[in-house]
């Protein structure tokens, strides 16, 4: 596998996380709305591992991007 189609494997995983981050925070602004804090508190755990995810994502795409082609 190319280090270019790995970084675009990367990239395509981090767009997919940034999709589910998305709808998370829809969830939580559909939550703050009801003030149901308790279940807040989950997404916004959810959101900060997605967020996570989607940093380790970028950062493979990168080092990837940057590798030395063989």
């Amino acid at each position: 596998m190319s280090s270019t189609g790995s970084a675009d494997e990367a990239l395509g995983r981090a767009e997919e996380l940034l999709e589910r981050l998305k709808a998370t925070r829809e969830e939580l602004e559909r939550l703050a709305a009801q003030e149901n804090a308790e279940a807040a508190v989950e997404v916004l755990t959810e959101l900060a591992e997605l967020a996570k995810e989607v940093e380790a994502e970028l950062a493979k795409a990168r080092a990837r991007a940057n590798a030395p082609q063989p």
